[in-house]
């Protein structure tokens, strides 16, 4: 007998099938599994066909190209990013962030203009902005909080202004439960998450800013089962995730429907690719990686408190690695910020599922990543280095 390879995804069974009814959105996914399948079968199959080797299917992560690739655009981006002038704390957070989960050293040099440039972001009344001058703002005060705390460095902690962020996080309150994306601006679920995560991971007393906002998430809560942004709005996997870490924090969590997210959220995970898609009937795309896989291990924590563990988990995550490795790494090191964030963040956690689950990583030991805690998207290590110093305060 043949050997069999050793993948689950892209399994020929699973492609897109129309019945001949042709759509958009039928065609666009079956042209994302064509070319998914076209990275498959020149970096995995063809070689264990041409050998039976096994061996030539582990898949490597790209560690060296892709912190090159960060500490570059740490320390100067292309003129292609000039666009993204209000999310210059983002892109420090995004690189930081990814670089710890690769376990990568970041020089000495880097950190201090880091955490130089981020308090020249500190608004006078509170908050960051995106960039210096700019107006205060919850979701670059998210960003540049869990920057400086990624950076694991008691200056980078100590810059921090705690008693004029947390006037900024309670100027930002809603009467409605909700929070103020910035003075004047939108209420949804980013804006809650971004003041709730920002409070606790710094210390701040969440009670005096959580009054009402359980029940304002739960009123955003869709008939499929997700979260959207705001009441009466598509279920979608970034805001879900937003809301159930939202909901974990504030110890809050059975307010939501369980059964009816677990069906959303265990539905996403498309059968071909084994990455994730944001919403019902979208493509695949690596960012949920992270914002669909994180709720998962929130769910189990949940499950857990409940007596309803599951050994196998919620989601395939082996198939998760391979989506990631096959599709979603460029030869060329990573070519996003955004993305290599949160695809890093996404691998992380699945990776921990796969040695609960199978007591190995695609690819072996060489491709072990940090673990992330899943409520702040930081490194465990970076987030218990934050809880012991403000503790300490």
């Amino acid at each position: 007998m043949a050997a069999q390879i050793p993948f689950r995804s892209f399994n020929e069974k699973y492609v897109c099938n129309d019945d001949g009814n042709f759509s958009y959105s039928s065609t666009e996914q079956k042209r994302i599994e064509t070319m998914l399948f076209e990275n498959y079968n020149s970096i995995v199959l063809e070689p264990f066909e041409a050998t039976g080797d096994e061996d030539l299917t582990e898949l490597t992560i790209l560690r060296q190209r892709h912190t090159a690739y960060l500490l570059r655009y740490l320390k100067n981006c292309p003129s292609s990013y000039a666009t993204l002038d209000a999310s210059r704390s983002w892109m420090c957070y995004w690189a930081v962030n990814a670089l710890k989960i690769l376990d990568a050293e970041i020089p000495k040099e880097i950190v201090i203009d880091l955490i130089v440039f981020l308090k020249s972001c500190e608004h006078p009344d509170g908050g960051y902005g995106g960039g210096p001058g700019q107006l205060a703002h919850l979701a670059p005060t998210y960003a540049t909080v869990m920057c400086l705390v990624s950076l694991q460095t008691e200056e980078a902690l100590r810059s921090i202004n705690k008693e004029t962020l947390f006037n900024f996080l309670k100027k930002s309150k809603h009467e409605s439960g909700g929070f103020y994306m910035h003075e004047g601006g939108e209420i949804d679920m980013r804006s809650a998450f971004c003041a709730l995560s920002t409070c606790v991971v710094v210390g701040l007393p969440l009670e005096e800013i959580s009054e009402g906002v359980a029940e304002w998430i739960i009123s955003c809560q869709s008939y499929e089962g997700g979260f959207g942004g705001e009441p009466y709005t598509e279920a979608h996997g970034g805001y879900t995730f937003c809301a159930v870490a939202s909901l974990v924090l504030l110890n809050r969590f059975r307010l939501a429907d369980m059964e009816s997210l677990l069906r959303w959220t265990t539905r996403r995970q498309m059968r071909y690719e084994g990455g994730f898609q944001g919403r019902t009937n979208k493509l695949v795309d690596g960012c949920y990686s992270f914002w669909q896989g994180a709720i998962f291990p929130l769910l189990d924590g949940e499950m857990e408190r409940e007596g309803r563990s599951l050994e196998k988990g919620l989601f395939e995550a082996r198939m998760l690695e391979e989506y990631i490795l096959v599709g979603c790494q460029s030869i060329h090191g990573a070519v996003d910020l955004y993305n290599t964030c949160y695809v890093l963040s996404g691998l992380s956690i699945a990776q921990k599922y796969s040695l609960a689950r199978d007591g190995k990583i695609l690819g072996g030991d060489v491709n072990t990543l940090a673990e992330i805690n899943p409520v702040f998207n930081v490194t465990v290590a970076s987030e218990q280095f934050a809880k012991e110093f403000f503790t300490s305060q």
